[in-house]
């Protein structure tokens, strides 16, 4: 009868435990998930000769033990590696919102940016830069597009900057990355935590299930311009006060000061779209979304999104990745898996990541991908700040 554990293993020394021999491949700890005991028997004859010489034989069983170990191949990493890290010159990614038709031109002149694409193509079942270029644009605005649309092109511009006079120099010295809401899965690509084909299914997926919550339960986002963080909660509170536990609304997205979008259900959401002059905002933009992005309706996503993160071969980026849920690097495979699988119902921490980096001494970043509405964030968060090179495709 086998007899199986789950769990961990550490060893003092690079050797198996039931004998001597070197086990070079393996880490001093790591995670496994399996491990099997099973009794075994193995026999032994003794052939002699008695007295009278004939030969006599008889046959020992010698019991033993033998154990067969499924290793799981993440091994298990610190979380504070990035701890004190620089920030000297950082790569930044867009999210959903900033498609526009006929992104994507530019790679036709490049045939790693093509490959992308035809990676993409594979992937997904569909033209994706067809889509990009042709429309309709109905289509591409759509969750399950644009999502994968924006990963694609701002990686493809990664390419493009590549293949330009001195665009490698720039790429070897960019220190941190970081990406708003889908950008950070483009900036952990980027950092190399997954492949580009990892990511996009994660992105498929992420974009398929966030479409999925926002059928279910109706709900809706929108911007508040022209108010403080600390205005914008006091709305949020009134609003509340006004609609049922289901349709309350919260900031889901810290942009800059003066931009906070709000999520939630749609009586909540138009209730602070009608009390938004009271509070002195300047206006309101509700959000083409398919839902309340980044709260707590978009829970339906978040075991979609666990399972398959449990799934993908995620590493140590060779680069801090700053969190939009935390606003800070993570260095450890399954702290990373937990918090991207968080980063759906939690809010977007983009103006304490940029105010993060401008504090370390950010001396140059670069907005790689479709539209410039970083550069638009950077300059209300900080007017000194250097300006933001943008690598379009």
């Amino acid at each position: 009868m086998a007899v199986t554990f789950t769990g961990k293993l550490c060893f003092s020394e690079a050797a198996s435990p039931l004998s001597h021999k070197p086990l070079p491949s393996l880490p001093k700890s790591f995670q496994f998930s399996k491990v099997s005991f099973a009794p075994s028997a193995k026999s032994t004859t003794k052939i002699w000769q008695d007295r009278n010489g004939a030969c006599k034989a008889r046959s020992y069983f010698r019991p033993s033990l033998q154990m067969s170990v499924s290793v799981d191949t993440e091994e298990v990493v610190s979380d504070t590696l990035f701890a004190d890290y620089k920030a000297t010159s950082a790569f930044l990614f867009p999210g959903q919102g900033a498609q526009a038709l006929g992104m994507g031109k530019e790679a036709f002149s490049l045939p790693a940016a093509t490959a992308l694409f035809e990676k993409a193509k594979e992937i997904l079942g569909y033209d994706l830069l067809e889509i990009c270029i042709e429309g309709p644009k109905e289509k591409l605005d759509s969750t399950v597009i644009s999502q994968p649309a924006i990963y694609v092109a701002s990686l493809a511009a990664v390419e493009l900057l590549r293949n330009r006079e001195g665009g490698q120099a720039v790429i070897d010295s960019i220190d941190v990355t970081c990406g708003l809401s889908l950008g950070e899965y483009t900036a952990l690509a980027f950092a190399g935590a997954f492949s580009f084909e990892d990511g996009l299914k994660l992105v498929k997926l992420r974009g398929e299930a966030m479409q999925a919550a926002a059928d279910a339960t109706p709900s809706a986002m929108t911007s508040v311009i022209g108010l403080n963080a600390d205005k914008v909660q006091e709305l949020c509170d009134v609003a509340n006060q006004e609609v049922s536990e289901e349709e309350r609304v919260q900031i889901a997205n810290f942009l800059c000061p003066g931009n906070y979008a709000v999520s939630g259900g749609v009586k909540g959401v138009q209730v602070v779209e009608e009390k938004a002059k009271s509070f002195k905002a300047r206006m309101t933009v509700r959000l083409a979304v398919a839902g309340a992005f980044h709260t707590r309706f978009m829970s339906p996503a978040v075991s979609k999104l666990e399972a398959a993160l449990a799934k993908t071969q995620i590493s140590t980026p060779r680069i801090p990745v700053i969190s939009n849920v935390d606003a800070q690097p993570h260095s450890s495979p399954q702290v990373i898996k937990d918090i991207l699988a968080k980063q759906v119902t939690s809010p977007v921490q983009w103006e304490t990541t940029l105010k993060t980096l401008f504090g370390k001494g950010l001396k140059s970043s670069y907005e790689l991908g479709p539209g410039k509405v970083i550069a638009g964030i950077i300059k209300r968060i900080d007017k000194n700040a250097p300006p933001v090179v943008n690598i379009g495709i």
